[in-house]
């Protein structure tokens, strides 16, 4: 049975009782007879509902339209196979599809479905299921492990194992383990060497050869020191393991001996001589060349350190910083291992005799690269950071690419995350609105853009409010809380996430909804003050219009002082410690009065208060259980 809402009672039926028009087009709709039509009351009104009974289809029928499910499926990278028109991420050679004893009936490409499976393709043989609950356990006895959490806990188990059998520290990536959980069936975990010559290349280039190309696991010290093993998993049993290793430690003889080969071939490059071949590397083509993205960002950067008070060595380290931004990107290395960006930048930059500060920072440019990851520990890399992001974005907003939906090809959202987390994580005193305002006038001056400024000014805010929310949420804080707060007039980061954590402690305490209440009827009757009244004490006809006025004075006062410490805190308690004046005021004091001159002083006054109330958050978007 499914009940339906319609149209509130006075709407669906007129004076005399007859249905209306809303109501009988409701019915249709819904295909019911009018006649059929009840009410019901919702929140204290009655709204028409229709009820309908819809028959349910025998479980077999419905299974065969899973047929719809599997050639629904999508997959990063799809393939075609023989003459169909199907792409899926294999070709399919066998269906089994059961319903208790039953074979569900249906056909892709020409494969039709029965009860027959197939186990490990060496090791295992045909069979034929009798009853999908013995599933999982037939093909075990195929050396196939059916439930991939089942194998990712096997894996990680017989890594376990291999670790305390030999005292060492296998780190394991989550990516790389879920990658081998789903390219095994079978999987037995087993280890082996590489040359120690190789260890003189850097940690993260033979993290990358064996993860990257092999899918290995790298294996370190007690103390984080990489040894010359690998760990591989083996899809298949234990059986001439030795065997094994030896092939995988052949194929991986010639990996690292290419790496080694890049690694040493571009040190035989100047930094100077890479960094100059940006200028022919199209970053988009109606943005302009990488190099000249370098140097927008260079002036994002230099702007930004003077901004926040920068000292001038770390300016120093910063000015270099940004002008080798991006020399790495024509290594070898990185074009062998993208993700290797930064990192192989700060370990050439060292190696060429650029500071320790600078090459820092080269790398911590892309910090953070995900969800999670850390932010940058330096402020020459935390500005750079920040500029090489805005810039990304503000120069992609300014050509129309703007994120919508899924789509975000250039990880613009996850570039304002790390903007934010950043301005969060080190405390950088400056407001996304001016960031936004000056590279937005960069970009103007470059002459690419092709959008509206005014309306890609209100865009990009919008789009860094959005993302503010979302990490706000994202840790746990009151959605209606985050609303309030980023109603506000727009501050530095760390203050917003400062004032959504007061909230948060203080929207438990008692007292804190009448607090709420008396600040929200300010800021309510101060939306019919005019603008530009001037508060008048010569109008006051009693003691609540002048104490309200000193406790508004007090209000302004203490919340210059609570913001000059980056007191939260204390700038709430100023606005709360109002509450009795506010109370006392309303009490005493009929603001809509019928005297013009009088009305409007009063609502100056309340304006004035409102407009320190509304600093901190616009209270009324906080919601209290009935």
């Amino acid at each position: 049975m499914e009940k339906r809402e319609g149209q509130q009672k006075k709407i669906a039926q007129d004076a005399n009782g007859e249905w209306t028009k809303a109501a009988l087009g409701f019915a249709r709709g819904q295909g019911v007879d009018p006649e059929k039509l009840i009410f019901k009351e919702v929140n204290g009104t009655d709204y028409v509902f229709a009820e309908t009974f819809k028959h349910g289809r025998d479980t077999a029928e419905l299974l065969v339209e899973f047929k719809g499910v599997i050639t629904g499926l999508t997959f990063a990278k799809n393939m075609r196979w023989n003459t169909y028109d199907m792409r899926f991420a294999r070709p399919i050679r066998w269906l089994a599809a059961l319903y208790g004893e039953e074979i569900i009936p249906f056909t892709i490409t020409d494969i039709e479905t029965g009860r027959q499976t197939k186990g490990h393709r060496f090791l295992g043989s045909e069979i034929e299921l009798t009853n999908p609950l013995n599933y999982e356990e037939t093909l075990l006895a195929e050396f196939v492990i059916a439930d991939p959490e089942k194998r990712k806990a096997t894996i990680l188990a017989q890594l376990k194992e291999i670790e305390r059998t030999h005292d060492w520290v296998i780190p394991v990536d989550e990516a790389l383990l879920d990658e081998v959980t789903n390219l095994v069936e079978y999987p037995t975990a087993l280890h082996g060497t590489f040359e120690e010559i190789y260890l003189d290349l850097p940690k993260e280039v033979l993290i990358t050869t064996m993860r990257e190309h092999q899918r290995y696991f790298p294996v370190e010290t007690t103390e984080g020191t990489l040894q010359p093993f690998f760990i591989t998993v083996r899809n298949g049993n234990n059986n001439e393991l030795e065997n094994v290793a030896r092939g995988n430690e052949k194929v991986l003889r010639a990996r690292l001996a290419d790496a080694a080969f890049f690694y040493h071939e571009d040190q035989k490059r100047s930094i100077e001589e890479l960094n100059i071949k940006l200028d022919k590397i199209v970053f988009h083509e109606s943005i302009g060349t990488t190099g000249e993205k370098v140097a927008r960002t260079k002036e994002l950067a230099l702007w930004l350190a003077d901004e926040v008070g920068l000292g001038n060595e770390s300016k120093e380290s910063l000015n270099r910083a940004a002008t080798l931004a991006k020399f790495d990107l024509v290594t070898n290395m990185v074009g062998e291992f993208p993700e290797l960006q930064g990192q192989m930048g700060q370990d050439y930059a060292s190696k060429a005799g650029e500071s320790a500060e600078t090459a820092l920072a080269i790398f911590e440019q892309y910090l953070p690269r995900f969800a999670g990851d850390r932010t940058p520990s330096s402020d020459s890399g935390a500005i750079l950071s920040i500029a090489d992001k805005l810039d990304t974005i503000v120069s992609c907003f300014a050509i129309g690419l703007i994120p919508t939906g899924s789509q975000d090809p250039y990880a613009l959202r996850r570039q304002a995350a790390g903007i934010v987390q950043t301005l969060l994580d080190r405390n950088i005193s400056i407001t996304i609105t001016s960031l936004v305002d000056f590279a937005l006038e960069q970009v103007q001056k470059k002459g690419f853009m092709s959008t509206d400024v005014e309306t890609t000014r209100e865009e990009l805010n919008r789009f860094f409010i959005s993302r503010l929310k979302y990490l706000m949420v994202e840790q746990g804080y009151r959605y209606d809380l985050v609303d309030a707060v980023l109603a506000a007039p727009l501050v530095d980061v760390y203050t917003v996430f400062a004032k959504a954590k007061v909230l948060s402690e203080e929207v438990v305490q008692a007292g804190f909804k009448e607090i709420i209440e008396a600040l929200s009827r300010v800021t309510n009757l101060a939306r019919k003050a005019d603008d530009g009244a001037s508060v008048l004490e010569e109008l006051f006809e009693n003691e609540t219009e002048t104490s309200l006025l000193t406790s508004t004075v007090r209000v302004e006062f203490n919340l210059v002082q609570a913001w000059e410490q980056n007191d939260a805190y204390a700038a709430y308690h100023a606005l709360a410690e109002c509450r009795s004046t506010i109370n006392e005021f309303f009490e005493h004091t009929m603001v809509m009065t019928d005297n013009d001159a009088v009305r409007t002083n009063r609502l100056a006054l309340l304006k004035r208060l409102a407009a320190s109330i509304h600093s901190y958050a616009d209270f009324q978007q906080i919601v209290f259980a009935a």
